[in-house]
């Protein structure tokens, strides 16, 4: 039994995408976990979300966790409107970094890793900023945006896996293929 070890809507749709047969367990563990670079930061999030699911339910399990950072600095997810509206004055004409940490825990071991993604946003005008907000669409999304949603409109370009900045990137799914499980099938 395939299992992923999230709520998430977008997580649950790619992959469902590409596997047909699969169990949405939520995880139960926190997002907080240490300080640091946003690789580490993330895989460490994904395994303990991961973990956690493995303790209740028997299967392959498949943990992430995705942030948003810029120079080094994890921005989260937004925990009101004015703090959104920080986040995206601070990517507003910058480049910046998605990251999304994975872990599989299939037959007992772990197979961890993280994809990074660049994305350069444009220069945004405080009034664009407020609109997005007013919709409630950052509210819950790491950075305070989701691409693809209306905040597509934001991205002057990105350097990588678009899937990642969604929040769950094919490379997991090439990694479940690599350990049997039928994709596209």
């Amino acid at each position: 039994m395939l299992v992923l070890a999230s709520a998430s809507p977008r997580r649950r749709e790619i992959l469902g995408r590409f596997i047909r047969d699969f169990e949405v367990v939520p995880s139960g563990a926190t997002e907080e976990c240490f300080l640091g670079e946003s690789e580490g930061y993330a895989v460490e999030v994904a395994r303990k979300k991961a973990r956690e699911v493995y303790t209740r339910v028997r299967g392959t399990i498949i943990g992430a966790d995705t942030v948003v950072s810029i120079n080094g600095h994890i921005l989260g997810k937004p925990k009101d409107r004015e703090h959104a509206f920080r986040m995206l004055r601070v990517l507003s004409g910058r480049v910046h970094e998605v990251t999304t940490g994975y872990c599989i825990i299939h037959e007992g071991e772990e197979n961890c890793g993280a994809v990074v993604t660049e994305v350069k946003f444009r220069e945004l005008g405080d009034d664009i900023i407020q609109d997005y907000i007013k919709t409630g669409e950052p509210m819950d999304k790491a950075g305070a945006y989701g691409i693809q949603g209306r905040a597509g409109l934001f991205v002057e370009w990105i350097r990588g896996d678009y899937y990642n900045v969604v929040g769950f990137p094919l490379e997991i799914v090439w990694k479940l293929r690599e350990l049997g499980f039928r994709v596209m099938g």
